[in-house]
């Protein structure tokens, strides 16, 4: 395996569909987060953040250029993601971690 493997190890995030909403996304995302790794890979795009990736529907919108139906309108350029997903309508976070014991 390639070191490229184990630099993505710990990196979650969404796989995007090309395009606008997916550039406007992707930007999005970029203003938000710290090391973001895009990985094109032609007809989808592979976002990569270390630990935590978050978007917002206002980050999103404001590349876009116009309202964003969240999570809704995520969902239809959203083909997979990475670690774990937590939706609501104002935004999206996406975490890497091993279930912890709470007591």
């Amino acid at each position: 395996m390639t070191q490229q493997g184990g630099d993505v190890y710990d990196r979650v995030g969404p796989v995007l569909q090309s395009g606008s909403v997916a550039n406007a996304i992707i930007a999005a995302i970029k203003d938000l987060n710290q090391d973001v790794m895009v990985l094109d890979r032609g007809a989808y795009l592979r976002v990569l953040v270390p630990q935590c990736c978050t978007v917002t529907r206002s980050a999103i919108e404001k590349h876009l250029g116009r309202p964003f139906r969240f999570p809704g309108e995520l969902e239809t350029v959203m083909s997979a993601f990475k670690g774990s997903l937590q939706l609501n309508q104002d935004d999206a976070t996406w975490r890497f971690g091993h279930t912890r014991n709470h007591t």
